[in-house]
């Protein structure tokens, strides 16, 4: 006979008797009766009561659930089209709730929130009624072990009986778990439960960095039944991940950012409750008892903030963006203030599209020690220049390439084209996404078209084996796939220590084909020779010889996915590939649904293709001296320049602009390129980057 452990409790008209065997299995025997009318409090479903929870059920640092309306109103107002909404910074997941009815991708560093998110938001199916159960066996059963919580936490945030119950509970929930009594996300129900229901009774002023001494425990451990919404969407995605690594690989109509606006690390905060979810039992110290949590520490809450908000919005693939972030500045003690100046919020984000900010009141959070007054939430609302859910990269990180400037070039371009003609083209990014039927790219740089031409005729299978088969060769660094520690090297350092001498073997055995014929294994080769060179930049000396230095990166799975977009989309469309001076171009072919496309080399900046007088004054001249020409047969042309750059000013273009202010129209962009003025020493400088159409 099994032997088990029999607890009966009586609350009011119920009575309620529950077996559970040592093995983890419950049996119960339920009986309910009289009018339960009188205790709103209590929910009766299916001959059961529970007292139920909701997600908004828990204190938290920064939680957003009194701004919800505000949240959900502007949204409403003044974006379109909302199928999917990304929360990476969720915390509680309170702003992703107000958005149940779309697909959601919600993330949170903290272990203790994705749990807890895969509870609210994952779309599994799961028991409600084995949920009820067994919460209602953790609430009237009676334990007294020792276990990890009372041994390290009793009588500090709780009773060493609260300690000993939550300890069991914890683990047995594991059991439960690993011997397949209770699937993933029925396993998430009840740790949720047992969060929510420590952080009801926790002796503390909502956080864990320290607890009130001598303090009685009236309050003991009462487990509520959460209740998700049931219409939930099926492709919902929950994430446990840096929110800086999530943004390269997801995409949603509305991305919201609330990051974490000061120094108060929620890791510190929150530690007993991520300690409890993880349940890996770590040592703990310090009179606040906590465990080392070096990996969950947040640059936002540092010197670092600014830099890392700058990645993240660069990688953000999304129509909207909405950013939260209050206007403490230095309003508070310094852990209180915030550590991104609203001009640089505002200088990232115009860099992505049209910023709009609003503005709501709020109580600031302090520890009782200040009075802080006339405090706000912001939300900056950025609405993109362009979706950028198609657009294409090019496989070569070219200086003065466009990518980044995309959003805000492609919706001044006409948009009924027949021919278009990217006449410098470069790395191709504008080209390769530009709606026409024809796309003609032209360049002078012979190795850079043949480079296409290759990836354009050859198998893409052939190519990437090719490609591999040289790294393999040359015995290069492949980090996609053994990682930066298994050449002693980090991502910070980069690889160029352990590649240096390797890719001068293969610089050399480059240019030892220099005046050989050139076949498409030549121009792979220069391929992987650019992609492990300083900056994946392109560069020969006056005799005609591959001249970069290492670089810090190597063929990894961005720039695999890049390269393989391109060829994709290079096999399927009309592309052609020219290898002329521009003033050679057959121009006769173009006529009035034509568009021409001109980013020529920039006279006032420093970049590898001005080296050796690429670029002349007598050459800008004759540039816009052709346009002129264009104008006058009404073929439509956009061209890119950098007016201002460091200082100085390109008197050739603001001549030309001068005299034709009367039939060209001058757009400013927000200038950005990271490796095209690498040399210049002024960095603070003003740049004006234009683009001038004649439309």
């Amino acid at each position: 006979m099994t032997s088990s452990i029999a607890i009966t409790t009586k609350v009011t008209n119920q009575e309620i008797s529950h077996t559970l065997n040592k093995d983890g299995q419950l049996y119960w025997d339920i009986k309910i009766t009289g009018n339960y009318k009188t205790y709103p409090h209590i929910n009766l479903k299916e001959g059961l009561i529970y007292k139920t929870t909701k997600i908004n059920n828990r204190r938290y640092l920064g939680n957003k659930y009194k701004l919800l309306d505000f949240i959900k109103e502007i949204v409403a107002k003044e974006c379109e089209g909302i199928n999917s909404v990304a929360d990476v910074f969720a915390g509680t997941g309170a702003v992703a709730s107000a958005f149940i009815d779309k697909k959601l991708i919600v993330n949170d560093l903290m272990y203790s929130n994705y749990i807890c998110h895969i509870a609210w938001f994952s779309s599994q199916k799961y028991s409600k009624e084995k949920i009820i159960k067994y919460l209602l066996f953790y609430n009237n059963m009676q334990i007294d072990e020792e276990n990890y919580m009372t041994k390290n936490f009793s009588n500090t945030f709780f009773s060493k009986k609260d300690c000993s119950k939550i300890g069991y509970v914890r683990e047995n929930i594991e059991k439960l778990y690993n011997s397949n009594e209770i699937n993933e996300r029925e396993r998430a129900l009840l740790i949720t439960s047992l969060l929510y229901g420590m952080d009801k009774i926790a002796n503390t002023c909502g956080h864990y960095d320290a607890y009130r001494k001598n303090a009685k425990y009236e309050k003991s451990l009462e487990l509520r039944v959460p209740i998700p919404d049931e219409n939930l969407d099926r492709n919902n995605q929950i994430y446990n991940m840096d929110a800086n690594l999530l943004l390269k690989k997801i995409e949603a109509d509305l991305v919201y950012i609330d990051p974490p606006y000061n120094s108060r690390q929620y890791c510190d905060a929150y530690h007993l409750l991520e300690n409890v979810a993880r349940w890996e039992k770590p040592k703990v110290s310090g009179i606040a008892r906590k465990m080392d949590r070096t990996n969950l520490k947040s640059d936002y809450c540092t010197k670092k903030a600014t830099k890392a908000f700058e990645e993240l919005i660069e990688k953000v693939k999304s129509k909207y963006i909405l950013i939260s972030y209050n206007n403490m500045a230095t309003k508070g003690n310094d852990r209180s203030n915030a550590k991104i100046k609203d001009k640089d919020i505002l200088r990232i984000l115009e860099k992505k599209g049209e910023v709009t900010v609003y503005s709501k009141d709020y109580k600031a959070f302090t520890t009782g020690k200040s009075n802080i007054k006339k405090n706000q939430e912001r939300l900056f609302l950025c609405k993109s220049f362009y979706n950028q859910k198609n657009i294409i990269k090019s496989p070569l990180n070219y200086t003065g390439g466009k990518f980044k400037l995309l959003p805000q070039i492609l919706p001044h371009f006409p948009k009924n084209i027949n021919t278009f003609i990217d006449l410098f083209c470069g790395g191709c990014d504008v080209g390769l996404n530009v709606n026409a039927k024809k796309v003609v790219f032209n360049d002078i740089n012979t190795n850079i078209i043949n480079i296409f031409n290759t990836f354009q005729n050859l198998d893409k299978k052939v190519t990437f084996e090719m490609i591999n088969s040289l790294i393999n060769k040359y015995e290069l660094s492949l980090s996609s796939s053994f990682g930066y520690k298994y050449y002693n090297c980090n991502s910070s350092d980069g690889l160029a220590n352990y590649n240096k001498e390797k890719y001068i073997n293969l610089r050399n055995d480059f240019n030892k084909n220099k005046n050989k014929n050139k076949d498409y294994y030549y121009y792979i080769m220069l391929y992987v020779l650019i992609i492990y060179s300083f900056n994946n930049q392109i560069r020969f000396n006056k005799n005609g010889e591959f001249n970069l230095p290492v670089g810090k990166r190597d063929f990894n799975d961005k720039m695999a996915i890049n390269l393989s977009n391109f060829i994709d989309n290079l096999k399927i469309s009309n592309f052609k590939f020219t290898n002329n001076d521009f003033l050679q171009f057959n121009f006769d072919l173009l006529d009035e649904d034509s568009f021409l496309y001109v980013d020529p080399p920039y006279l006032i900046t420093c970049a590898t293709y001005n080296e050796q007088g690429g670029w002349t004054a007598e050459k800008e001249k004759a540039l816009y001296n052709l346009l002129d020409k264009l104008n006058k047969r009404n073929i439509r042309f956009a061209l890119s320049n950098v007016l201002e750059s460091k200082g100085f000013t390109n008197r050739i273009l603001l001549n030309w602009i001068n005299r034709n202010k009367e039939m060209y129209r001058i757009v400013d962009l927000a200038y950005n390129y990271k490796n095209s003025n690498y040399q210049i020493k002024d960095k603070g400088a003003k740049t004006r980057e234009v683009l001038i159409v004649n439309y």
